[in-house]
């Protein structure tokens, strides 16, 4: 599966950093990342692909999945969706790593929102285990299906705002709870104290510092 997306770093890295972006946005809205990012992980590759469904009438817009209560979907639309997002993804995933020459445990799923959505479903369900799923700003979805479904558990780090109006924040402690139930031993969890639906400055430094960590890197 070929995905459309954007790519800064260098040339033959010793890890990825995969951004998956929310509803309604595209590659380029978290590649900008990259740049306060780089001079904290060395040897980095940083890379965004667009979601697979441009959504109509929003030039530049993509989705991972419909959103009924937005697009007037069916939830059966929904799911479909996220399943075709969720096997286009895994054969993105796999040619970027073949590419770049990187094996799973050097790679890190950063999402936002939607894109935090797939991260925490697709990571746990793949036959190697990556190195760490940042989560901004999202929700675990199926958490009744986790423990029976999951073949890895990499460590997770929850970041969310406490005023965000599009994905409660009450969703951070729901996901830490089914992880820690389904046997993830590595959950951890971070409160952006007076932000909505976005990143800030303290949800990027602790992620930073847990993506340093999870890389090994000193």
């Amino acid at each position: 599966m070929t995905l459309n997306h954007e790519r800064r770093g260098p040339d033959a890295p010793k890890r990825l950093v995969i951004f998956l972006h929310g509803y309604g946005a595209n590659a380029v809205d978290l590649i900008g990342l990259a740049d306060p990012l780089a001079e904290h992980l060395p040897d980095t590759a940083f890379l965004a692909p667009d979601a697979p469904e441009a959504i109509a009438g929003m030039p530049g817009a993509f989705q991972w999945f419909p959103i009924p209560w937005i697009d007037g979907s069916s939830e059966e639309e929904s799911e479909a969706g996220m399943l075709r997002a969720v096997d286009d993804l895994n054969a993105w995933l796999d040619g970027v790593m073949e590419a770049e020459g990187v094996s799973a445990s050097d790679v890190i799923l950063f999402g936002f929102s939607q894109g935090t959505m797939m991260s925490l479903h697709v990571a746990p369900r793949r036959a190697e285990g990556f190195a760490g799923v940042v989560a901004f700003s999202g929700r675990l979805l199926k958490p009744e299906d986790l423990a029976d479904e999951a073949i890895q558990r990499p460590p997770v780090l929850l970041v969310h705002g406490d005023q965000d109006d599009v994905v409660p924040v009450q969703s951070l402690p729901q996901a830490a709870e089914a992880l820690e139930a389904a046997g993830f031993e590595q959950v951890y969890a971070h409160i952006m104290k007076g932000t909505g639906h976005g990143i800030a400055i303290d949800g990027l430094q602790v992620a930073v510092a847990f993506m340093r960590d999870v890389f090994g890197i000193e």
